[in-house]
């Protein structure tokens, strides 16, 4: 606790729970906060009300995410992207947002969310050029139809995407028989929801609800890490959690992602299976972009196709780095563009403000 950067007090993604009490107990000057609920509720103490903790946000521009429940479609049932879609139709984002996340929490609507990389709209320019290129490899929507996530916000749209996610089960093959969701076969659809956190319930337990509303046989199973990081490197699950950053300049990681030899290696990230003539080809306009408007316009390209084939179902993100410290630190007004909060980098110590919060103790 030394009045010296070389001393400064910080910790990065850590144990919540354990580190916001270490905070509030001034044993620590800095923590990032990647928990909605202490961001929401943890902070009411007096030091942050007289002024001596400060909470800050701090835009992430530099890298953009998809996390999502990812549907392995090794597995027959994942295989048709109706039944992919309905998943996702099915999922209670918004109720989740407002009665766990307290809504700081929104959908990413792309794998390179909160980057210029990510598709919107209709394709345009060189971006359709690219995808016209490959036209006989790509759904046909990529050309007609943005994408959107389901809306669930009210008892209205909940029974409407119900009832479309019933609408393509039906489609797809599975019938509603005694209450169950069964294909010709008579194999009743069943999907496990794997969780490595019992706190991770709390969210997988509503959306097996809504499954179960659709005569889907969900169970969620909750493991321990060496398990979850073993069954998902043999891709031994139906339903998992992924999570893919992006860089400003995609490149070779793509293959790793999304490519048809990484879907075949076990250990890779290519956790739905995917094994795409089309997104290949992409890949490879991404891989091999000229310029920086080819290399948009290519990321732009496979997004919306990666879009188009439903293969995971996003779960939830926030574009803003939630920062608490107390107030002995100060940084320039105009902060760098793709820095973050950049502490300590660009921070400096304010004799001034800490003659005011106090010697850390």
């Amino acid at each position: 606790g030394q009045n010296n950067f070389d001393e400064i007090r910080y910790e990065y993604y850590r144990d919540a729970t354990v580190l916001l009490e270490a905070f509030k107990a001034d044993r620590l000057d800095f923590r990032t906060e990647n928990s909605a609920r202490n961001w929401a509720t943890g902070y009411d103490f007096p030091a942050r009300q007289e002024g001596r903790v400060i909470l800050e946000e701090f835009p992430f521009r530099a890298t953009g995410v998809m996390q999502a429940f990812v549907l392995n479609m090794r597995r027959d049932k994942f295989k048709d992207q109706r039944v992919r879609r309905a998943f996702n139709l099915a999922f209670p984002f918004e109720e989740l947002n407002k009665t766990i996340f307290y809504g700081l929490y929104e959908r990413p609507s792309s794998y390179f969310y909160g980057l210029d990389l990510a598709s919107s709209g209709l394709p345009e320019g060189k971006e359709r050029e690219i995808l016209e290129s490959v036209r006989d490899k790509v759904p046909a929507s990529v050309f007609t139809t943005p994408y959107t996530n389901p809306v669930n916000d009210s008892p209205e749209t909940i029974r409407n995407n119900l009832r479309e996610a019933d609408r393509l089960l039906k489609e797809a093959g599975w019938e509603i028989k005694n209450g169950r969701r069964v294909n010709a076969k008579g194999e009743v659809l069943t999907v496990e929801l794997l969780s490595s956190s019992p706190n991770e319930e709390r969210v997988f337990l509503p959306y097996k609800a809504s499954l179960d509303r659709l005569g889907i046989a969900a169970s969620v199973r909750t493991i321990d890490d060496v398990q979850y990081t073993n069954r998902t490197r043999s891709f031994d699950f139906d339903i998992a959690t992924g999570l893919w950053p992006q860089s400003l300049s995609p490149g070779n990681e793509q293959r790793e992602f999304w490519g048809s030899q990484a879907a075949a290696r076990d250990g890779s990230r290519n956790l739905a299976g995917i094994a795409d003539p089309g997104v290949d080809a992409l890949i490879d306009r991404v891989i091999f972009a000229k310029n920086r408007d080819e290399l948009v316009a290519a990321t732009k390209a496979l997004d919306r196709v990666l879009l188009a084939h439903d293969y995971v179902v996003p779960q939830w993100t926030s574009l803003k780095q939630r920062t608490a410290r107390w107030n002995r630190y100060s940084h320039p007004d105009t902060m760098p563009r793709f820095g973050g909060a950049a502490f300590p980098t660009i921070w400096w110590y304010d004799e001034a403000k800490a003659a005011k919060t106090g010697a850390p103790r």
